[in-house]
């Protein structure tokens, strides 16, 4: 099964409603490889690694977020094989 990544800023009320923590426990959940952050304009950051349909899943989940947020916008961007990653294993919080 080939692995894919995609590098994704959510945009919204997403700082300080747990939006990290959860994005961490989801992509766990999915069996992906990746990392979230805050972004210093108030929006946040992932990077994920694994097969498409896990991935895809991220991503919609990333668009409703845990209760407390409001999502206005997800801009995610496949990244190319020979692209560098900062993926290692595990899905962890970045500070």
């Amino acid at each position: 099964m080939e692995k894919l990544r995609v590098r994704a800023v959510v945009r919204g009320r997403v700082q300080g409603v747990g939006y990290r923590a959860s994005t961490q426990h989801e992509g766990a959940r999915l069996g992906l490889a990746g990392w979230v952050r805050n972004l210093p304009d108030g929006s946040v950051e992932l990077e994920a690694e694994g097969p498409r349909a896990a991935l895809e899943a991220l991503l919609a989940w990333c668009a409703v977020g845990p209760l407390g947020a409001r999502v206005v916008g997800v801009e995610p961007r496949w990244l190319a094989q020979d692209e560098s990653s900062e993926v290692g294993p595990g899905f962890v919080v970045r500070y």
